[in-house]
């Protein structure tokens, strides 16, 4: 199976050739499909697609109980007073030159939801060391729908990032904005791995596609490039392939999705994690199988601006070497 030969001729036809020529045909056929048949199930027009997510009337029948519950107010103004949050990876074979390399996770950012949001997150990363950033998904508010409002987001946030900054994509957002967030200086991974240098030694960071609603993640593709020994980073936007992941051999799984909650009650207990995987998985530092992972409750918000319960966080991870 290979790309079409001719000329693209619309915007359609176009926006599929850059994409086959950067994913491979095969994926980019499959994320474009995926995407428009799921666009065309809106609930609404079918009603075995509902999800809370699409549906329209969802965010302001849940502001209307916040607001007679006397919680919405509190809720919105928790959702943009972002902390930083510091975690620790401790890995025997640690390269030596990596000890004490920090890596910027963010996660769930969904740009266009909340500008009040995009400004705190932007003011607290300003003053943070950190030595690269990596995202991991859900950049655009709605699970369908025009990109332009979040691409415009992403280029404002990529202006405050410093450095290099790898990222992959979640279940919010469209293959379609690949190509213009590559321009503006994100390295998209795409079921691919690239080497981290430093000081003369290597690390790998791979990342997949969404494999919460796309399926579009292929982990031996991410990772088969990498050298027997070498430490490893998985990016994936969601915690569900925590499996797949620690046995095919990936040391660190970052990811996100489940927004901690978002709205949990008090203790922070989920109501929902929107995540097939254990509920301790659904945020914070765990272990499993020998993989270290970290969920991320992320620092933007998905179907209402409001958070409870559940703090927005940005997060530097920071590895070092020798036992936990």
């Amino acid at each position: 199976m290979t790309a079409r030969a001719h000329a693209p001729g619309n915007q359609d036809e176009l926006m599929e050739y850059r994409l086959s020529l950067r994913l491979g045909p095969v994926h980019a056929r499959q994320r474009l499909g995926i995407e428009r048949e799921a666009e065309a199930r809106v609930f609404g027009r079918d009603h075995r697609s509902f999800h809370l997510e699409n549906w329209t009337d969802a965010p302001g029948l849940i502001r209307f109980c916040l607001r007679m519950a006397g919680l919405l107010n509190r809720g919105q103004n928790n959702s943009r007073r972002l902390r930083t949050v510091h975690n620790r990876f401790h890995l025997p074979d640690l390269p030596a030159a990596f000890a004490g390399y920090r890596i910027l996770h963010l996660t769930d950012l969904h740009v266009d939801m909340d500008e009040a949001n995009l400004q705190a997150l932007m003011r607290e990363i300003k003053p943070l060391d950190y030595d690269l950033c990596v995202l991991t998904g859900d950049y655009r508010r709605q699970t369908w729908g025009p990109i332009d409002e979040a691409l415009d987001g992403m280029a404002r946030l990529r202006e405050a990032i410093r450095g290099p900054a790898f990222a992959v994509l979640g279940n919010h957002d469209s293959v379609t904005m690949v190509p213009a967030l590559e321009d503006m200086g994100y390295r998209l991974l795409m079921n691919e791995m690239i080497p981290i240098e430093h000081q003369g030694d290597c690390l790998y960071i791979a990342g997949v596609d969404d494999a919460h609603f796309y399926k579009a993640h292929n982990l031996h593709r991410a990772g088969d490039n990498i050298p027997a020994g070498g430490i490893s980073i998985l990016l994936s936007h969601t915690p569900e392939i925590w499996r797949e992941a620690a046995h095919a051999g990936y040391d660190l799984f970052l990811c996100g999705h489940t927004h901690g909650g978002q709205i949990c009650l008090p203790g922070g207990i989920p109501v929902t994690l929107d995540s097939d995987c254990p509920r301790h998985l659904g945020r914070g530092y765990w272990q499993m199988n020998g993989m270290q992972g970290y969920t991320s409750p992320g620092s933007g918000t998905s179907v209402v601006n409001v958070r409870l319960n559940c703090p927005p966080e940005v997060t530097i991870h920071t590895l070092a070497r020798g036992p936990g």
